[in-house]
């Protein structure tokens, strides 16, 4: 399943321990994991990466990777030995320049020993070479890696990025990106960000491609297949690229009519979060077999499945408002998911709102008032979920029914004010939901610790005299069923993932 490291490899890398001077003796390794609690063996510690630089070869038919990835890092401590996340078959790495040795361990680690100590708060480059078959990878028993009919993608969340290029995968580790991949002519390689170049020679086609903001590595994506493409730009001027597989059938039609709507949207969720933070803008469907949606940065992936019952804008609307929500502001742990699925969600909501098929306040009371107390939904507190519950359906509905409560306590004008100065306040950062509570209590002027326990953190569903404070549902009666509220549920496994084993 994973890497085999040659009897060679092993003992250079004993030998490289042995080797580590005296003088060194205050360095140590970097810890296997960022320190995630959900996920305590993702990420890795001792430095942070500034820049990806992948240059790949793929070939469809057989599924085969090759690449040489070139991470420029910093060092955040004295480095014995690092950790990278990766599964693919490596056979060189160099760390300024030098040889190094490297061994597997536990899932997805690739542990590598630089051939001379590495001292803190200095920059590294670190230059991997490998290949293999990603979907023959598997960790923890499923596989990121999306096979299709004339490709692959690489798209999936918390973890995508071990199948195809080595990371510190933890979105506290933002970088920028160059991914170049060669593809048979007739091929096409698409990937966040935008097109550089691309040529052709020998058979063979290269893609270019670059990301120059700030990107959570779950957020990188590739996509090889055969697509039509179309180009355009927004109302305000941002380039917008979008692809569609070739072999998507009947869902082909439903696809192209709402995400070719991607630039309307995304204007039109400017008047909520603020200016557009990327220098490009699009989508992609490719032919998977997969029922969800990623908001993979600049270039959100959608699921053929999501089309299936005719067009769907609300799922592109709760993918766009993820590029503020998630990517431009990302989780300080992943426990922090309601910062990005309670958000995205809203902003479906607000779209209802937009579109004349009911309000969010409309909604709020409908998801309050048809769901009883006994119903398990309500057990799973948005605010801090579960590993295990990380993608439920409360963190949806439940994590948007807490942003109505707060737009009624606080009133509109600081509400909207929250929700356009947030992004701005820690762009290409990360946070966490008690600083975006801190925040709003900041702008409103109120205290919230209260209306966020009772909405977010207990495990029970708030009662009448709660929703009565938070104006939601006031009457006893169930109200109608919006009439948006079927296009939002068709939404409803948009991150369910299903993990191929």
């Amino acid at each position: 399943m994973h890497r085999r490291i040659t009897a060679s490899g092993a003992l250079a890398a004993a030998l490289l321990l042995l080797a580590i001077p005296a003088s060194a003796a205050s360095h140590s390794p970097g810890a296997p994991g960022i320190g995630d609690p959900y996920y305590p063996a993702y990420g890795n510690g001792g430095y942070d990466v500034s820049h990806y630089d992948l240059r790949l070869k793929y070939q469809p038919a057989t599924d085969r990777l090759e690449g040489t990835a070139t991470l420029l890092a910093r060092t955040t401590q004295d480095l014995t030995r690092f950790n990278l996340d990766f599964l693919l078959n490596v056979s060189e790495v160099r760390v300024n320049g030098a040889q190094a040795a490297f061994t597997a361990s536990g899932e997805h680690e690739l542990s590598i020993i630089p051939k001379s100590p590495l001292a803190k708060d200095t920059p590294v480059t670190v230059v991997v070479r490998y290949s293999g078959v990603p979907s023959a990878k598997q960790a923890y028993g499923f596989t990121s890696w999306l096979r299709t009919p004339d490709g692959g993608v690489a798209a999936g969340q918390p973890e995508a990025a071990w199948w195809w290029f080595p990371s510190n995968d933890h979105p506290l580790d933002k970088a920028t990106y160059d991914v170049s991949v060669q593809v048979p002519d007739g091929t096409q390689a698409i990937s966040n960000g935008t097109l550089q170049s691309s040529s052709s020679r020998a058979g063979w086609t290269r893609y270019s491609w670059r990301s120059n903001k700030p990107q959570a590595t779950y957020l990188a994506t590739l996509a090889v297949g055969k697509f039509d493409v179309t180009t355009g730009t927004t109302e305000s001027g941002i380039p917008v690229l979008n692809a569609y597989s070739k072999d998507l059938g009947d869902r082909y039609g439903a696809a192209r009519a709402s995400v070719e709507r991607t630039g309307e949207i995304a204007d039109w969720l400017t008047e909520y979060f603020g200016p557009y933070p990327y220098n490009a803008l699009g989508g992609y469907v490719p032919n998977t077999d997969t029922g969800y949606a990623l908001e993979t940065q600049t270039r959100p992936f959608y699921s053929p499945r999501q089309f299936a019952n005719g067009s769907n804008t609300s799922v592109v609307v709760h993918e766009l408002a993820h590029q503020w929500y998630g990517d431009l502001v990302s989780v300080a742990g992943w426990k922090d998911i309601w910062i990005n699925e309670g958000f995205a969600r809203y902003a479906q909501w607000l779209w209802s709102e937009h579109e004349g098929e009911g309000t969010a306040q409309e909604i709020a009371d409908y998801v309050y008032a048809s769901r009883p107390a006994d119903d398990p939904f309500w057990t799973v507190r948005p605010g801090d979920p579960g590993p295990e519950n990380q993608f439920h359906l409360a963190v949806y509905d439940r994590g948007a029914l807490a942003l109505q409560a707060l737009r009624n306590e606080i009133g509109d004008d600081a509400f909207f004010t929250v929700l356009k100065g947030w992004p701005a306040k820690y762009a290409h950062g990360n946070a966490s939901v008690a600083d975006f509570r801190r925040y709003a209590e900041q702008v409103s002027g109120k205290p919230l610790a209260a209306l966020f326990d009772t909405w977010l953190f207990e495990p029970s569903k708030p009662g009448a005299p709660a929703a009565r404070d938070a104006s939601i549902a006031k009457t006893p009666v169930t109200p109608e069923q919006p009439r948006s509220w079927k296009k939002i549920a068709a939404t409803n496994d948009v991150h369910e993932h299903e993990h191929a084993e």
